[in-house]
C-alpha cells in the first residue's frame, strides 16, 4: 500500500490525497463479498476505521465489529503496543492480515474508501479528531467526554452541520444503565419531576511531574498534539482509571477529571430525565454551607453532584430500576431503528442519515455541564450562565475559561 508522506498532510493538504493510500482489491471475490453467508455484499458494507486504540478504544471497536455490516480496514494509534492489539484484533476477526496501521491519524482520514472512523484517544484529542473527521467526508462517534473545552464543543456541532456529517458521542450508559430511571421519571407516574441528583466524581488537577526518558513505543509529540509541551512521563499518559495521579484522567492539559468521564454518563441521564439536554443551566453554585455543587435551569428543576435518588419527583423518586419493561414516553429520544446500543443505533443513523440518539449537540450540552461544575469549583464562587450565547454573564475571568490555546498546528 502507498503511505502519504507526513510532511504532506498539513491541515490544507491532507484531504487532497485522498485516494492515495487506498486498500487493495482482493485477487478473488469471495462469497462473503458476494453477500453470501449473512453477510452485506460489499457494496452494501460500511467501511470503518478506529482512531486511539488504548483499552476503551479496543473495546467499542470490537462492538463495531460484531455488525456484520461493518468492514473495519484501518487503525491509528501513536502507541505501537495499542496498535498491534488493533490490528491482532481486527485481523483475528476477519481471519486475515489486511488490516492497515497508521501512526498518525490524518493518514487515516486521507483515504477515500473509509466512510466514517471512531475516536477512543484521550480527551484533549477529541475535538480535533472529530472536526478533522468531518472535514474529511468521514461519518465520526467519539468515546466520551466530548471535549476538554466548552468552546471545543460548538465546534464540532458546527463542523458536523457544515460537512452534512452524521457525528455522534460516546455514552451508552446514558440509557443501558441510567435510562431506566429517566424512563420512570418522565412516565408521569412519579408525577412532576423537580431535581436529579448524580455523583460522577472530582475534577483534574495541574500536572508538575518530572521529566523521562520517552520509550521507543510512543511517539510522545504526537500523543501531546493540541495540549501544551511537556515532558513525557509515563503517568501523564497512563490509563489508570481515577484521579490517583497514575493516568491522563488526573491531569487537566489532558482531562476533565472525573467530573467530565463519568459525568458524560451520569450527568447526560440526568439531563436526559429532566429534559433539559437541549439548553443548559443557568446558574452554577458551588459547594457551600453543606450544600453541595448544583445547577439551577431556567425552568426551577435542579442537578445536585451527590449521591442521592436518581430523580426526586412530586409524587416520589424514580431511581433505575422504578419500571421494569416500560415503553418509551412520548417525547422521549431512544435509540433508533430497533438498536439496543449506542453503537447499532449509530450504524443505523449512519445508514438512514437520521438523527442518533447522542448527536453530538446532545452531547456537547452534556460535556458542557460538566466543564461549568469544574469552573465553579475552581473560582468558587456562583456563576451566571447564558446556555444560548454559551457564555458567563458579565464574568470575564470565567469566560476566558471557556476555550483555551492550542498548540502548534493543531487548530480547529
Amino acid at each position: 500500500m502507498k503511505r502519504v508522506p507526513l510532511e504532506s498532510l498539513n491541515r490544507r493538504s491532507f484531504l487532497k490525497v485522498a485516494g492515495t493510500a487506498a486498500v487493495g482489491l482482493p485477487n478473488i471475490i469471495t462469497s462473503n463479498a458476494l453477500g453470501a453467508n449473512g453477510v452485506p455484499a460489499a457494496s452494501g458494507r460500511i467501511v470503518m476505521a478506529g482512531l486511539g486504540m488504548g483499552g476503551r478504544g479496543q473495546g467499542v471497536l470490537g462492538e463495531f465489529l460484531n455488525f456484520k455490516e461493518i468492514q473495519v480496514v484501518a487503525v491509528n494509534d501513536v502507541q505501537k503496543n495499542n496498535l498491534k492489539g488493533a490490528e491482532k484484533r481486527v485481523n483475528g476477526k476477519y481471519g486475515n492480515t489486511d488490516c492497515a496501521t497508521y501512526e498518525d491519524y490524518r493518514e487515516v482520514l486521507a483515504r477515500s474508501d473509509i466512510d466514517m472512523v471512531f475516536c477512543g484517544a484521550p480527551d484533549h484529542w477529541h475535538a480535533q479528531m472529530m472536526v478533522d473527521a468531518c472535514k474529511a467526508g468521514k461519518d465520526v462517534m467519539c468515546e466520551k467526554p466530548l471535549t476538554l473545552t466548552i468552546g471545543e464543543g460548538r465546534k464540532i456541532v458546527d463542523a458536523a452541520r457544515q460537512y452534512g456529517r452524521i457525528a455522534a458521542g460516546g455514552s451508552q450508559r446514558v440509557l443501558q444503565d441510567f435510562g431506566r430511571a429517566a424512563c420512570a421519571a418522565n412516565s408521569g407516574r412519579f408525577g412532576k419531576v423537580l431535581s436529579a441528583n448524580a455523583n460522577p466524581g472530582g475534577p483534574p488537577r495541574p500536572c508538575y511531574l518530572p521529566g523521562q526518558p520517552v520509550p521507543d513505543n510512543i511517539n510522545w509529540d504526537l500523543w501531546l498534539g493540541p495540549a501544551p509541551w511537556a515532558e513525557y512521563h509515563a503517568y501523564r499518559c497512563g490509563r489508570a482509571y481515577n484521579l490517583g495521579g497514575k493516568g491522563f484522567r488526573t491531569w487537566e492539559d489532558y482531562s476533565g477529571g472525573m467530573m467530565t468521564d463519568w459525568g458524560g454518563h451520569k450527568f447526560g441521564a440526568a439531563l436526559h430525565g429532566l429534559k433539559v439536554d437541549h439548553t443548559g443551566p443557568s446558574e452554577i453554585r458551588p459547594p457551600k454551607d453543606g450544600e453541595p455543587l448544583t445547577y439551577v435551569f431556567a425552568d426551577g428543576k435542579t442537578l445536585k453532584v451527590q449521591d442521592g435518588p436518581a430523580f426526586v419527583c412530586e409524587d416520589g423518586n424514580a431511581e433505575k430500576n422504578s419500571i421494569r419493561d416500560l415503553k418509551v414516553p412520548a417525547g422521549l429520544r431512544w435509540y433508533s431503528g430497533g438498536a439496543n446500543s449506542l453503537v447499532g443505533d449509530f450504524i443505523h443513523c449512519v445508514k438512514t442519515r437520521q438523527s442518533p440518539f447522542r448527536d453530538v449537540e446532545w452531547a456537547h450540552r452534556t460535556a458542557t455541564v460538566c466543564h461549568l461544575g469544574n469552573i465553579a469549583l475552581k473560582l468558587k464562587r456562583p456563576l451566571k450562565w447564558d446556555p444560548v450565547k454559551e457564555d458567563f454573564i458579565d464574568d470575564a475571568e470565567a469566560s476566558r475559561m471557556v476555550d483555551r490555546p492550542r498548540r502548534g498546528p493543531w487548530q480547529i
